[in-house]
């Protein structure tokens, strides 16, 4: 893979390491100088606590493009190329600028659309690119390739994730889970059932206004007990607690209806 000679080519990659966990982001500036040589300018950043792999690859197209217009690296160039190795970013950026803000922000099948205000904020830089007449392209590159820029930004990514002192991008208060397995999307069939769950972590979504729980079966009558999941809600829970709930009947939307009772931690369902 070769830069575009005529575009202003940045390279960016996010990281997110634990325990605890911490994201980070590189970002590389390439252009082709007049003797056709290769020019590099390398972009530092302080990583963020919390934060996921996808919010940190979002946050390095974001970060890369503030700092093109703010320090005029763009000057010269109608053209800007963002060369990624995160298929999340290069496969919905168009759909953050001319599908979701229809849809409030919301996929097809009605679910909220994680990490949207990380895409409003990236679609408005775009938007505001081509107000001033300079096309900006977002590419997939192979992560791990043999590009030394791509494995540059790779390696400062990780360098920032060692060092977040940023400001947290969400605030996700987090407990301990009692279940032995992983989270697993889906893995809790969503039919309108009733059920206790205990809450691992929850996050406000400010677009939507909605709370995103992750949570863990405790119905020990339950084919899922034991299950971790994701379910969304505009009902408050508390971390760490037991509930007893009833869900919609949604698979691809799946939401808390009703929160019937708090449980007591020793009681046994």
């Amino acid at each position: 893979m070769s830069v575009d000679e005529s575009a202003l080519n940045i390279f960016t990659d996010g990281s997110s390491l634990g325990k605890p966990r911490a994201g980070g982001i590189g970002i590389r500036y390439v252009t082709i100088g007049e003797d056709g040589h290769e020019l590099v300018e390398d972009g530092y950043f302080l990583g963020y606590p919390g934060a996921t792999n996808n919010q940190m690859e979002l946050q390095a197209c974001i970060k890369a493009l503030e700092y093109a217009r703010n320090y005029s690296l763009v000057s010269g160039f109608d053209k800007v190329i963002i060369w990624t190795d995160a298929l999340y970013v290069a496969d919905h950026y168009l759909k953050a600028i001319f599908e979701w803000p229809n849809s409030k922000w919301r996929t097809r099948d009605g679910r909220p659309v994680l990490n949207a205000q990380h895409w409003k904020d990236l679609a408005r830089l775009l938007k505001k690119f081509k107000q001033e007449r300079v096309r900006v392209d977002i590419k997939w590159v192979k992560g791990h390739s043999k590009n030394p820029h791509n494995r540059a930004a790779d390696r400062m990514a990780r360098q920032s994730a060692k060092r977040p002192y940023s400001k947290p991008l969400t605030a996700v208060r987090l407990r301990r889970k009692l279940s032995s397995e992983s989270v697993e999307i889906g893995s809790v069939e969503i039919a309108g059932q009733r059920m206790t769950i205990r809450i691992i972590s929850c996050e406000y979504l400010r677009v939507h206004k909605l709370w995103k729980y992750t949570y863990e079966v405790m119905s020990r009558k339950s084919k899922y007990y034991g299950n971790v999941d994701v379910i969304f809600s505009d009902l408050s829970m508390d971390p760490g607690h037991i509930y007893y709930v009833k869900v919609n009947q949604l698979r691809e939307n799946p939401l808390v209806e009703k929160v019937y009772r708090e449980v007591d931690q020793k009681k046994k369902e």
